[in-house]
């Protein structure tokens, strides 16, 4: 995931110090809002000087056409404008480049993103734009969640409250960048700071069931309707390489994965009309609450003696509840 630096939330030091500042802790993106204000401009000129970093503009504007010429003239890398500032779509000139996306505060959803469909990016604001030090509103993680689902081969950039355990969990859910500020530049150093939005030793604020992906969008069969039939098409529309498998009470009876069936299979190979679902089915599988922790998660999977690549989550009764996936976190650290 990359991490987009909000240059205006640093208000003690020069602009030329806090670029030459991100420069050399190699930052990845230089975040730029501009409210409506054509003088930002002028910075992006002077930044141009100084670095090659690419710059990611967020424009809010009811009138983007009074920025084309400048935006012609100091052309940016990632160009975001504020949906709810907007009364109707721009239409670019062809000689605007960079990669296009659409900022929507927290309580407009993502479907508004429907007409915005041939841009590149969505920006989710997490808190109150404008507002610096805000706190992440968990809600988000849902937004981002179903935003995944609904259009998978866009990118979700996130700006407000990311601190070291949100960019953990963001990165989680396949976010391609997120932007600080107030976090980043109120550390002990730049370079503290991109530590922690980069590592995994965090404080925990948010619990599993903030972010886990929920039971109604998991593949599930029930225990005593499975069959080879059903166990592989739900593994096959799942596409995770897994399903669980729950009782009519809605506890956890276990999962089948891949793998077990492969090993199945293996046992099977002299005598197929033996093979059943019950040999494939790993009754006693890792598990998380809904209610642990973030760290209590991480301290989990370092405790397996076998890598992780997703975790069933019950309730405190031991109903399924929802999985949490590690595909994306995996994607990211390569």
């Amino acid at each position: 995931m990359k991490i987009s630096a909000s240059i205006y939330s640093d208000k003690k030091r020069s602009l030329k110090e806090i670029i030459q500042d991100l420069e050399n802790h190699q930052v990845d993106l230089l975040h730029v809002d501009c409210n409506d204000d054509p003088s930002v401009f002028d910075d992006i000129a002077q930044i141009r000087q100084w670095t090659s970093i690419p710059i990611d503009l967020h424009l809010i504007t009811s009138t983007p056409e009074n920025y084309f010429d400048l935006l012609i003239q100091n052309p940016v890398d990632y160009l975001t404008f504020q949906l709810e500032d907007l009364t109707e779509k721009p239409e670019f000139p062809k000689e605007i480049s960079g990669k296009k996306g659409i900022a929507i505060t927290t309580p407009t959803p993502i479907e508004s993103f429907e007409e915005y469909s041939d841009f590149h990016f969505i920006l989710i604001m997490a808190t109150v734009p404008g507002q610096s030090g805000g706190a992440f509103d968990k809600i988000n993680f849902d937004k981002i969640r179903r935003f995944r689902k609904k259009y998978p081969n866009k990118s979700i950039h996130v700006d407000g409250g990311v601190n070291g355990e949100v960019s953990f969990i963001l990165r989680n859910m396949g976010v391609s960048c997120s932007v600080s500020g107030s976090y980043l530049f109120n550390a002990p150093s730049v370079g503290h700071a991109l530590f922690s939005l980069q590592g995994k030793d965090i404080a925990s604020h948010y619990q599993v069931g903030d972010f886990m992906t929920p039971l109604d969008e998991c593949p599930v069969v029930f225990k005593d309707e499975q069959n080879l039939n059903l166990v592989l098409n739900a593994i096959e529309k799942g596409n995770l390489g897994f399903c669980l498998v729950i009782e009519n009470s809605g506890k956890l009876a276990g999962l089948i994965s891949s793998a077990d069936i492969r090993k199945a299979l293996l046992k099977s190979l002299d005598n197929l009309q033996k093979l059943n679902t019950s040999m494939m089915l790993n009754s006693n599988p890792l598990t998380i609450k809904d209610s642990d922790s973030v760290v209590a998660m991480l301290r989990l999977i370092k405790s397996s003696s076998f890598p992780v690549m997703y975790l069933p989550v019950v309730n405190s009764l031991g109903h399924a509840v929802g999985i949490v996936n590690f595909t994306n976190l995996i994607k990211a650290e390569i």
